[in-house]
């Protein structure tokens, strides 16, 4: 089984699909063309399962970092003999600048090893095995080429030294003195073509040079964010960025599948699809941290890919593919030991066929949010929108498998309720945009019928605070959206006393749990227990600061920012007890956090 750190690895993105390397320069992680595509190299999640290594032969010392600006990653490796260093890039078209980032990429993997001081030998080892590692490929090796048949992800591989075959991989073994670079090249091409020959290896340096041309030119672009966490937010943008399926606008939750929650666990899910749950928050982050473009591209993705899912017949889904699908059907890879033998693997995520009231919310609210920049709204829209709302007004009294996606009983989640609450209020508010599918008072006298119970049957006078469903004791972290979206002010005393609640009962270490699997009474239906949500911690984060408290906010975000790796990233949850990372990286809606709890932190302050 593999037992690389999660924090180890980086991720190379392209618009498209992405890719992780670790510290010894190892690419363990590759889906192409696009992020939810079967594996091409999966090491990952098994040993066996395929990997491209360019690594030293002997000891030596790592340091890492992005190419300033960039998704461009640099390894430094020095050894006995000298020091070197590996760039990595997912390439993007020759040219492209600014917006166009993403558009049509090449599908390539660019490799260079430069020569800073002394001599350093390095072994390469390409081991490709489509579909998850279950296929084990014909190569076939020519002199310093090498070309894969059978299988759903052929590719050919270009290397400056001549190439061993032996045992369904690709070796070689290169040495780069100081000053002296050479480059390698991986190219996919769909099995119905003939693939184009890759990059040469002379030229994959100014190749990169190019890729970070371009990335540069983007967030030059997009560097709309003055507060003073800048250069923190300026990274989780450029994930976010990363994370973002170019032809659509879809923000896949994470670019990988089945990283536990807990080491050994069963809680494994397939993250690499665009969650409605994000929606509002994702867009507030995109609009802070990079551009309005990026932002009014992902609300027409979701409601496009969400068209005709409010009706009386139909419920809306939580998910969708990034190419707007609608069956994420799930299954479980058997012949995948799992990272550090966390099973089972899973592809495909049976969440999309939940129940979650929350949606309407998020879909209203994002409307909302970009009402100005979507202009006048087309009738179809009109008559989505109008749709939303009344669904959340017919449907909210309904049970439901919470934003937590629950597989026990369906509960009347508190956050749920709150979330139908946001999407009839802004339903009222967005109502002279609507014309006649409009209905203002329906939705306003709902609405109150909504705050009402949720103030009367979500509320714990034995906490104190707001709980996780009606007529229950149990915190849950989703209760402090409340302020985030308006419910209540973040200076209101049960929301004053619930922030306490969480932050005194339902923390480890200072960190936020999402709830207390051992409270819920197995309420989610798995089996062990998980760690601590980055996201809930900077939720936590932002209604510290909304209530005026930017000293104590400021000290949680630096503890839990300060948990990311080396390179800045973050996974969606962290091991309490040891600060390791765990959950599906990087994660979108923990880098979402971070740029919203940093604007509501300068905002207290009023730098913002």
């Amino acid at each position: 089984m593999t037992s690389t750190a999660i924090a180890d690895y980086g991720m190379l993105a392209d618009g498209s699909s992405a890719a992780l390397v670790d510290r010894r320069g190892s690419v363990d992680w590759l889906c192409l063309p696009r992020f939810d595509s079967p594996a091409l190299f999966a090491r990952l999640l098994g040993e066996d399962a395929g990997h491209w290594s360019v690594t030293p032969t002997g000891g030596f010392d790592v340091r890492r970092r992005y190419v300033p600006g960039t998704l461009v990653l640099e390894t430094t490796f020095t050894t006995a003999g000298g020091t070197a260093c590996l760039r990595d890039a997912l390439a993007v078209p020759e040219g492209q600048r600014g917006h166009d980032l993403g558009m049509r990429p090449p599908h390539e993997l660019l490799r260079e090893v430069e020569g800073l001081d002394g001599e350093v030998e390095f072994d390469v080892e390409f081991v490709p095995r489509p579909e998850y590692g279950l296929v084990r490929p014909l190569l076939r090796v020519d002199g310093r080429g090498a070309r894969t048949f059978g299988g759903p992800n052929p590719c050919s591989l270009r290397s400056p030294v001549a190439l061993r075959d032996g045992g369904g991989a690709a070796r070689a073994r290169v040495r780069v003195r100081a000053g002296e670079r050479t480059g390698f090249a991986l190219l996919w091409a769909p099995p119905e073509e003939v693939p184009p020959e890759p990059t040469a290896p002379e030229a994959v340096g100014e190749r990169i040079a190019d890729t970070v041309e371009a990335w540069r030119s983007w967030e030059a672009d997009h560097d709309i964010y003055h507060g003073p966490h800048r250069d923190t937010v300026r990274l989780s943008a450029r994930v976010l960025k990363g994370l973002t399926y170019r032809p659509t606008g879809a923000v896949v939750a994470a670019p990988t599948t089945s990283l536990p929650e807990a080491v050994g666990g069963e809680r494994n899910w397939d993250y690499r699809y665009a969650w409605i749950r994000d929606a509002s928050l994702t867009l507030e982050a995109l609009y802070l941290g990079s551009c309005p473009d990026e932002a009014v591209d992902f609300v027409s993705f979701m409601t496009s890919a969400a068209g005709g899912g409010a009706d009386a017949g139909s419920s809306l889904q939580i998910m969708y593919g990034v190419g707007g699908e609608h069956d994420l059907s799930e299954r479980e890879l058997g012949h995948l030991p799992g990272w550090r033998g966390s099973r089972p693997v899973r592809v495909g995520n049976d969440a999309w066929g939940q129940t979650q009231l929350d949606v309407y919310g998020e879909l209203l609210n994002a409307l909302y949010l970009y009402r100005d920049r979507l202009g006048e709204l087309h009738p179809e829209v009109q008559r989505f929108a109008a749709g939303l709302a009344d669904a959340a007004a017919r449907r909210w009294e309904e049970p439901d498998a919470g934003m937590w996606e629950m597989r026990g009983p369906a509960l009347h989640h508190v956050s749920s309720k709150v979330l139908c609450w946001v999407a009839l209020d802004r339903a009222v508010r967005l109502a002279p945009q609507l014309g006649g599918y409009a209905r203002t008072a329906v939705w306003g006298a709902a609405r109150d019928r909504v705050h009402t119970a949720v103030l009367e049957r979500g509320w714990s006078e034995r906490r104190r605070a707001f709980t996780q469903s009606f007529d229950s004791e149990e915190l849950d972290a989703a209760v402090l959206l409340m302020p985030l979206y308006g419910f209540l002010p973040p200076t209101d005393a049960r929301v004053r006393s619930t922030v306490e609640a969480v932050a005194r009962g339902l923390t480890e270490d200072g960190l936020v749990l999402r709830y207390r699997v051992a409270d819920a009474g197995n309420a989610d239906g798995l089996a062990g227990g998980e760690g601590t949500f980055a996201l809930c911690s900077f939720w936590l984060v932002s209604a510290l600061a909304m209530a005026g408290e930017p000293d104590r906010a400021q000290a949680l975000f630096d503890r839990v920012a300060g948990c990311a790796n080396d390179l800045g990233l973050l996974a969606e949850e962290i091991d309490p007890r040891t600060g390791e990372l765990l959950g599906n990286f990087p994660q979108a809606f923990s880098h979402v956090g971070l740029i919203n709890a940093a604007a509501a932190i300068d905002r207290a302050r009023g730098v913002l």
